[in-house]
């Protein structure tokens, strides 16, 4: 990605090293695993300014990682090649879906030129081919969808509300004729979450509520509760996957990301390295690490298996989320400059930090 030079602005704000803890037993190092650990301090974070009074709210890759997607200052669906170039002017437009400002979006697992986009002004949800310019179908709620995330077979799309409410659609035929479309699911609604995900199996989902300091975890499609492991004090508010399938992260208002054995559902251990509430939690592609978006102007790099902080990457701006690469030790993450005294009008940012791009 040779368009975006790496910055080191006075934009960003001075943060504080992270706090190291006692070093891990020997037997959970890189070095005791044979394996060779990265070299993040060697990077610098790459970011890319737009003009606009208002923030990208959401980075997403496609499932192959040549793409990465983004939303949040517009009606307008971004969508770069990062390998080509992620000048601000490469990216190409999908538009007409949406009457109001797009918030979220996310990629179909099973297609890399599948994905679908939100509006919680509009209440839309609108799905897209990025081989074609118009949508391929659009779906009017009766709530305003906050987050989405797919099923593993790209057969069922979850979407929580403004209302902390949880909804699905579902794709199939209406009728023998007809091809496949995205239905509105009868599942009513009364379950409550903020934020929620499909396991990578597809037969349960993990939902967390931002004044719960609980994680639920639910068979699907029954949605019985299996599982209800206490997990921060004061709100859960965001939850990530191993890869692996061996831990499933937790982070909180509390500053705190959780660490559970999916085997025990015990917490196998603690990251406390944040000073700010949690926004966003991120396994990279192998499940060796961990990126931490927080309301704070940084990202924190963690080592999995010790929780040992290994690198803090100084952001412009507080990041609402942050993405590995599917295949690289890259991730992805955006936000919006705050209003300084003195200083020029925020500016949208879409930053990556890795090499291999």
């Amino acid at each position: 990605m040779s368009s975006l030079p790496a910055t080191n602005s006075k934009d960003e704000e001075e943060v504080p090293p992270p706090q190291r803890p006692p070093s891990p037993p020997y037997h959970t190092t890189f070095a005791a695993r044979g394996l060779h650990a990265q070299n993040f301090p060697a990077h610098k974070p790459r970011d890319l300014r737009i003009p606009s009074p208002q923030a990208m709210t959401h980075v997403a890759w496609s499932c192959d990682g040549k793409r990465l997607a983004a939303v949040g200052i517009d009606k307008v669906t971004r969508i770069w090649t990062p390998e080509t170039s992620m000048e601000f002017r490469a990216a190409t437009h999908f538009s007409g879906g949406h009457s109001d400002d797009v918030d979220h979006v996310s990629w179909n697992p099973t297609h890399p030129e599948l994905f679908c986009t939100s509006s919680q002004k509009d209440r839309r949800i609108v799905f897209w081919d990025a081989r074609q310019s118009r949508h391929t179908q659009q779906i009017q709620l009766k709530v305003s969808p906050v987050q989405m995330n797919y099923s593993p077979d790209g057969k069922a799309l979850l979407y929580t509300s403004a209302g902390h409410q949880l909804f699905f659609l579902t794709l199939g035929k209406s009728n023998e004729s007809s091809k496949d479309m995205w239905q509105i699911s009868d599942k009513d609604g009364s379950i409550v979450a903020s934020t929620a995900m499909f396991n990578h199996v597809g037969d349960g989902i993990i939902l967390t509520h931002h004044s719960e300091h609980t994680l639920r975890i639910m068979d699907y499609p029954s949605l019985t509760l299996r599982e209800s492991p206490a997990a921060h004090v004061g709100g859960c508010v965001a939850v990530a996957l191993d890869p692996r399938g061996r831990y499933l992260a937790s982070g909180g208002y509390d500053s705190i990301v959780n660490m559970f054995d999916l085997n025990e559902w015990i917490c196998a251990r603690t990251i406390s390295s944040c000073e700010n509430s949690i926004n966003a939690l991120s396994f990279s592609y192998d499940g060796e690490y961990m990126a931490i978006a927080n309301t704070g102007s940084y990202i924190d790099i963690c080592a999995t298996e010790t929780g040992t902080p290994l690198h803090r990457v100084p952001a412009l701006a507080p990041s609402p989320t942050v993405t590995w690469h599917p295949s690289k030790y890259v991730f992805a993450y955006c936000g919006q400059t705050k209003q300084k005294e003195g200083s020029p009008p925020p500016v949208a940012v879409i930053s990556l930090f890795g090499g291999g791009i």
